[in-house]
């Protein structure tokens, strides 16, 4: 099989994918609240518990099939799986847009999260066409893409929500699909038969996948920093947009608003920030200034009393874009390169096994701190949950950072 080059529309087309799993993932938030509690004719409290269980459906379609992709991606290459992916994404906010109930609005969470795991192989993509020196920059980027469709999902799901719940996944579905067309003529493959290695079960197992990263030097510590991180920082997109509708009364449109200004500080920290600074200071310090700003982030939104405190919060907050693709980075450095698919497609699974628990958790603490309850009465005890166990990351972080630089030092 020949191996096209790699075009600048290549990379864009695996920009934009990135892109477009986000905005799946934040097309729904804004509308969350209002649309649960008319399906389900549920409180404000109740509804926060059916949107953590959905939360919980689309992590689990992701940690499921996360590293079944990127293991067959190092079988077959990325081309074929990648589209399908891309497409299988473009139906699914068709079946949403036309789901008659709750029952259904859970089956297209789940379907948004198998086909959202495109991600891992969009990354193992770039790891296979960047050289190791170069790929916190390159991660980084993604991490841009994700900040971005953050920015434009929430706010889809916020202006277009207002002519109707349905009308921002009839889009969506239409921009996947033209994106799944694009890809079709200029996507290449980057993998080449003879870095390939054949398909095994036992290693595209989510829980399988932590036996083999045992077999690397400082993977299995890195995937523990990571796992309670995204159990910590789950905190959003499990609470936000009923903690902002609890706390201040803001509309949908509002909540969207939020969660743009929120996406574009992450992107401009990740897409722009990231390389001239890692480049400066190196990987495992700007991951710890990440952690460092996560729990004053949590502490801020926790204790804000109006919206400009908030927007202050979000660039206090904006160096924790820092910690993924930092971490991600050293972890890529640490496999070889059949087995970049398969790294990707694990901290898939970390990232939503984590994430599956902690969305469930905070939907119910937040349940349970805005009912009387004998400790306090706060919509944003959550978030004060989540500052404590940034803290506690931190510092598992900088107990590995020390003998890892002192190792780094010693290879040089």
């Amino acid at each position: 099989m020949t191996i096209a080059p790699t075009s600048k529309y290549a990379t864009l087309f695996i920009f934009v994918t990135v892109l477009l799993d986000m905005v799946g993932f934040g097309l729904v938030m804004p509308v969350q609240p209002a649309l649960i509690q008319q399906v389900a004719h549920v409180d404000l409290g109740t509804a926060s518990l059916i949107g953590g269980f959905m939360f919980f459906a689309f992590s689990a379609g992701q940690f499921l099939l996360g590293p079944t992709l990127g293991n067959l991606s190092d079988a077959y290459g990325r081309r074929r799986l990648l589209l399908l992916a891309v497409f299988g994404l473009g139906c699914d906010f068709l079946i949403t847009a036309m789901a008659p109930n709750i029952t259904w609005l859970f089956i297209g969470r789940t379907l948004a999260g198998v086909c959202g795991a495109s991600y891992v192989i969009a990354n193992a993509f770039i790891a296979d066409v960047t050289p190791p020196e170069g790929r916190a920059k390159a991660f980084g980027m993604m991490g841009a893409a994700f900040g971005l469709g953050f920015v434009i999902g929430p706010a889809i799901g916020g202006l277009l929500g207002t002519f109707g719940p349905r009308v921002p996944f009839y889009v969506a579905a239409a921009i996947s699909l033209l994106n799944f067309a694009f890809g079709y003529f200029i996507l290449p493959e980057t993998l080449p038969p003879e870095k390939r290695r054949a398909f095994e079960w036992k290693r595209a197992n989510p829980f399988g996948t932590l036996k083999i990263f045992a077999q690397y030097r400082q993977v299995l510590p890195l995937c523990g920093i990571l796992g309670l991180y995204f159990f910590a920082t789950s905190v959003y997109p499990a609470i936000w947009p009923f903690w902002g509708t609890a706390k201040f009364g803001w509309s949908s449109t509002l909540i969207g608003v939020t969660l743009a200004a929120f996406g574009i500080i992450m992107a401009f920290t990740q897409g722009v920030l990231t390389g001239p600074l890692v480049k400066r200071f190196g990987e495992w310090n700007m991951a710890i200034v990440g952690l460092i700003a996560a729990p004053l982030g949590c502490i801020i939104f926790a204790l804000a009393p109006c919206l400009t405190i908030v927007i202050m919060g979000f660039f206090i907050h904006a160096p924790e874009g820092f910690v993924h693709p930092m971490v991600t980075a050293i972890m890529s450095k640490e496999v070889p390169e059949d087995a970049q698919g398969e790294l990707q497609g694990g901290l898939s699974s970390i990232m939503n096994i984590s994430m599956m628990m902690g969305t469930v958790f905070y939907g119910v603490a937040f349940d349970y701190f805005v009912r009387p309850n004998p400790f306090i009465v706060s919509a944003g005890a959550g978030f004060l949950i989540a500052g404590a166990l940034t803290v506690c990351t931190l510092l598992l972080a900088l107990t590995l950072a020390k003998p890892s630089r002192a190792l780094l030092m010693a290879e040089k």
